[in-house]
């Protein structure tokens, strides 16, 4: 049930319709996904299409309205996700959490899509180093 609680339904003063206590955290990590997934194919993707031979020949304005467009997606989740989780409006997290979570999830996201895009040759010690030191900042910018 959604009107007793931690799960009560609340309205932001921007329009959506958000749940009180950890579901807006995981709406809030959701979109951030998203739109780092957006982000991600925005900076990256038309890479991968001049690879293919789909897009060798555009003029460099093609491919930064391409990129443009691809980044429009990529706001419509993260000022949603940004706005929804700040603490100053009433969500989980303080403006240093978000962006330290938006940061890790950025670089896993890229990691992933470009293993999968780019066959990058796999994980290395030194990545997995990486993501540990990823794992610590998370943990150290929770810290009370």
């Amino acid at each position: 049930d959604f009107g007793h609680g931690r799960w009560q339904k609340s309205r932001s003063k921007y329009g959506y319709t958000t749940f009180d206590g950890k579901m807006t955290g995981v709406q809030t990590v959701l979109l951030l996904i998203l739109s780092n997934v957006f982000m991600t194919i925005a900076w990256y993707g038309h890479l991968k299409l001049q690879q293919t031979g789909f897009s060798s020949n555009w003029p460099l304005f093609a491919v930064i309205l391409f990129s443009w467009t691809l980044a429009f997606f990529e706001y419509c989740c993260q000022v949603p996700a940004n706005s929804m989780g700040y603490a100053g409006n009433g969500g989980p997290f303080s403006l240093v959490q978000l962006k330290v979570i938006q940061e890790v999830i950025s670089l896993m996201v890229f990691g992933v899509l470009s293993s999968i895009f780019f066959q990058t040759g796999g994980l290395h010690w030194n990545h997995l180093a990486a993501f540990g030191c990823l794992i610590l900042a998370v943990y150290l910018v929770f810290m009370k």
